[in-house]
């Protein structure tokens, strides 16, 4: 990720006089013009970084600037720590490793043991529980494509089962929930869109490149859309399921009913994905109302029926 190859860069700029781009670029296996990029925002963010073109060239940090080791507070250090170890395995290729590295070097040795107990106090895993080998391959490729500025293609399949051809410029990868999406523009649709990373198939890594164009932030956050779509129904649950209940409604909204149910106002958007919830549930799960609620999950269940109630 380029936020860890600058603190990287910077580590290294530190340690040593002058450094070319070119065993920058092989170290961190990007290209030239992304080192030299990362050397303008690294200018960009104050730190006085030069590059001499020609033999006997490179890039440095100017000598009159220092930085100390206390600059770092116990609370920082472990801050940094905590964030590059919580990173997944497949993101954390070796330039993230070196970035660990220093910044354990900067760790006053009367601190180690107070900062090391500091950081294990949270464990952050976002790896999934099974690999997800498809995933891991098409995270690579995209990263590829984002340090290298090189077009993409694939087979998008969207929401609705319809596939399409797209062609596009990858921006930034991203994590929200369980699921991996790239921003990108889209040439296909003249626009910035976000693609989910389990619905893309044949993504090929193209010879092209493309020039970076003014970037649009992806839209994450849909709460204040959904408070408006959101409708609270009533459940009757079995105690067996209560777990997955509370994933997503608090306790507050649950009452007991006897020693083997709950009574459970459930927040619910009208959409096929919220019904395919409530009917995961299975028999332990019964919507008390509304009644559109309730016909439309006996509807659901009557198809269901039919495509089991004879032999294949």
């Amino acid at each position: 990720m380029k936020t860890d190859r600058l603190v990287s860069i910077i580590m290294i700029l530190l340690e040593k006089k002058r450094i070319s781009a070119h065993i920058l670029a092989d170290m961190f296996e990007v290209s030239k013009r992304t080192i030299y990029r990362d050397v303008e925002a690294i200018s960009m963010a104050g730190i006085p970084v030069s590059a001499t073109p020609g033999t006997g060239g490179g890039i440095e940090i100017m000598g009159h600037y220092k930085i100390d080791k206390k600059v770092f507070s116990r609370d920082d250090l472990s801050a940094l720590l905590m964030g590059l170890n919580s990173l997944p395995k497949t993101l954390r290729p070796r330039e993230v490793e070196h970035t660990l590295a220093k910044l354990e070097s900067l760790i006053p040795s009367e601190q180690a043991k107070e900062i090391e107990i500091k950081t294990n106090q949270i464990l952050i895993d976002l790896t999934p529980w099974f690999e997800e080998a498809n995933i891991n391959h098409n995270l690579e490729i995209i990263k590829t494509a984002i340090d290298e500025n090189r077009l993409l293609s694939f087979t998008y399949i969207d929401g609705h089962s319809k596939k399409s051809e797209r062609t596009v410029e990858a921006y930034q990868l991203v994590l929200k929930g369980r699921s991996w999406y790239v921003q990108t523009f889209c040439h296909t649709k003249k626009d910035f869109r976000l693609f989910r990373l389990s619905r893309m198939t044949a993504l090929t890594l193209l010879e092209e490149k493309f020039i970076p164009r003014e970037y649009q932030k992806p839209v994450l956050d849909f709460e204040e859309a959904a408070r408006d779509l959101r409708t609270i129904i009533k459940l009757r649950i079995h105690k067996s399921i209560l777990d997955r209940l509370l994933e997503f409604c608090s306790f507050d909204n649950i009452k007991a009913d006897g020693e083997e149910h709950y009574f459970v106002e459930y927040p619910f958007i009208d959409r096929d994905y919220y019904y395919d919830m409530l009917l995961s549930f299975g028999d332990k799960c019964e919507c008390l109302e509304p009644l559109s609620v309730r016909e439309k999950l006996k509807q659901k269940i009557q198809s269901l029926m039919q495509v089991y109630g004879s032999e294949p």
